[in-house]
């Protein structure tokens, strides 16, 4: 017998002890954002607001004429939809808007239109959940919303629903059922992109867009001043 085969048959033999599965939900619970739902929201946003990432917040009756104002006050020359619910509900907003950026929609084949995809001013999609902790949003790319869409363009616009806010990644993971089928890339975003040489000098915008804006919408029961004072 070779030695190779003498070990391996000798790890074969060996008396095998079960250990015991850690306590995940009680590790990450440490880290966790108090349990007050207004705490964790303004929790949420003031990690978020630290690495520069500005939040619009509304609810689901008028996002798309919050969003459509703020683009009006933030001129952008053109946005990339895709043709989604929310895509669809925003580019109806915007139908007609003497102040609208010009909507390109994402149809076609990366590598049929380059050169105008890199041209494009902002490009918006819908978030998975968010993470309190942290100060994090989740993406879930697919075909109808890939990866490119949040990675090309200089502003993301990230439209999320704030009842999916959970306290800490454990339980974004429970909560969403990550374990029953991931994408290829599934994405945790917590402000635009950034990077920084040897020198610590920071640069936004290296490797994504240098610009992130969260459409947050609350739920009914949640007005904008309990989270936000009077501002917005």
């Amino acid at each position: 017998m070779s030695a190779r085969a003498s070990i391996l048959q000798k790890l074969r033999a060996a008396p095998r002890q079960e250990r015991a599965r850690p306590d995940l939900a009680g590790h990450f619970q440490r880290f966790a954002s108090p349990n007050d739902e207004i705490a964790r929201l303004r929790h949420w946003a003031a990690m978020m607001r630290a690495v520069k990432t500005d939040i619009l917040w509304t609810h689901e009756a008028e996002w798309d004429a919050d969003l459509a104002g703020w683009l009006a006050a933030h001129p952008q020359d053109s946005i990339l939809l895709s043709d989604t619910p929310h895509g669809r509900r925003l580019a109806q907003c915007l139908e007609g808007r003497a102040d609208a950026p010009r909507i390109v929609w994402f149809e076609r084949e990366v590598d049929g239109w380059k050169a105008e995809l890199f041209d494009i001013a902002a490009g918006f999609t819908a978030a998975r959940c968010g993470i309190a902790a942290t100060g994090t949003l989740a993406l879930w790319p697919d075909e109808a919303e890939p990866r490119t869409m949040s990675l090309v363009p200089p502003l993301h616009i990230a439209l999320f629903d704030a009842a999916t806010l959970y306290p800490d990644f454990y339980s974004a993971l429970q909560g969403e059922s990550w374990a029953a089928g991931m994408p290829t890339n599934a994405l945790l975003i917590s402000g635009p992109s950034k990077t920084a040489d040897i020198q610590q000098t920071l640069a936004y915008g290296a490797h994504g867009p240098r610009e992130l804006l969260v459409l947050a919408l609350l739920p009914s029961h949640i007005a904008i001043h309990d989270v936000e004072g009077d501002g917005r």
